[in-house]
């Protein structure tokens, strides 16, 4: 019998998120900007953060919702909802 702990659970599921984010970056690295993964939580909840050109663009909410939250829905089983923080951790807007 194979048991699973939360840990183990939340490291396979940061290691699935990371796959994804490492995937999407060169895409929006060609755009001048970056991503990095913050965090994620046992629950599913993904925190990530927008460098470069990303920060304060009108269209990085857009890449959040339509790009990453899109792929790591199709790709992460588990992933629940995506969420970008600024350097503070506290939710970023495009329009700060």
């Amino acid at each position: 019998m194979m048991v699973h702990d939360k840990k183990s659970e939340t490291t396979e599921l940061r290691s699935k998120v990371e796959q994804v984010i490492d995937l999407m970056r060169p895409s929006i690295q060609s755009d001048g900007g970056d991503i990095e993964l913050v965090s994620v939580s046992d629950n599913g909840l993904v925190q990530i953060r927008f460098h470069g050109a990303c920060v304060g663009c009108p269209s990085s909410n857009m890449t959040l919702q339509s790009g990453i939250e899109r792929n790591l829905r199709a790709h992460v089983p588990g992933f629940q909802s995506v969420e970008a923080v600024d350097e503070h951790g506290r939710p970023a807007s495009s329009d700060s």
